[in-house]
């Protein structure tokens, strides 16, 4: 059933999980889940800006990830490099404005590079905001943002903390997803999210299509 323009949510944001579970089921290295999963977000995009959603809030990549093999994390970081090459020019012509959110200090210089590059081309943009929270935990986003108004000798209140956030730019999500059976929101905007609608699909992402959506 096709949704009302008044049941759009403004914000979605997605807990992308489920990308190694579909390649193990098929018998690939966790990788090709991975690459599925970036076709997965690109189809998503496309159906929350013809359906009115302004801003579309993904976790790509949480600082515990950190603690996942080697070789899965570089190939993650790969498949980033790869993706913004590919990607960044699509979402450009279609008027999305890029967002990464997190913390870049843990990364390598040509990623920062390359993040802040997709971010400066897609300034002007006004179709559809996407935030990607890459190295993002909800408790880092905290901590940075009371530490960052300590620095300023700003009284912390919950106004003050919520304008220093990483995601202040964009309002509370109205909904939260999560991809891949789970029930749990790990550490994604534990404070954006404290009251947003909360749907779990059983769905592992890269299976996530326009009818996933509209459910």
């Amino acid at each position: 059933m096709a949704k009302t323009p008044a049941a759009v949510p403004h914000h979605i944001a997605i807990v992308m999980d489920g990308n190694g579970r579909w390649a193990n089921r098929r018998l690939l290295p966790r990788v090709a889940g991975h690459r599925q999963g970036v076709d997965s977000l690109r189809r998503c995009i496309r159906a929350c800006a013809q359906r009115g959603v302004r801003v579309l809030t993904v976790f790509a990549f949480s600082s515990e990830n950190w603690n996942r093999p080697a070789e899965e994390v570089g190939a993650l970081m790969e498949l980033l490099a790869t993706a913004l090459a590919r990607e960044v020019p699509e979402l450009d012509r279609a008027g999305v404005r890029l967002h990464f959110v997190g913390d870049r200090e843990g990364l390598k210089p040509k990623v920062r590079e390359g993040l802040a590059a997709a971010e400066a081309r897609t300034a002007a943009n006004a179709q559809l905001v996407l935030n990607v929270c890459f190295n993002y935990g909800g408790r880092w986003d905290i901590a940075q943002a009371a530490r960052r108004l300590a620095e300023a000798g700003t009284p912390i209140t919950e106004q003050s903390l919520n304008g220093a956030l990483a995601l202040a730019h964009v309002p509370d999500p109205d909904l939260l997803i999560r991809t891949g059976g789970e029930q749990r929101i790990s550490n994604f905007l534990i404070w954006k999210a404290a009251y947003s609608e909360l749907f779990f699909s059983d769905r592992l992402w890269p299976d996530f299509d326009e009818a996933a959506v509209d459910e």
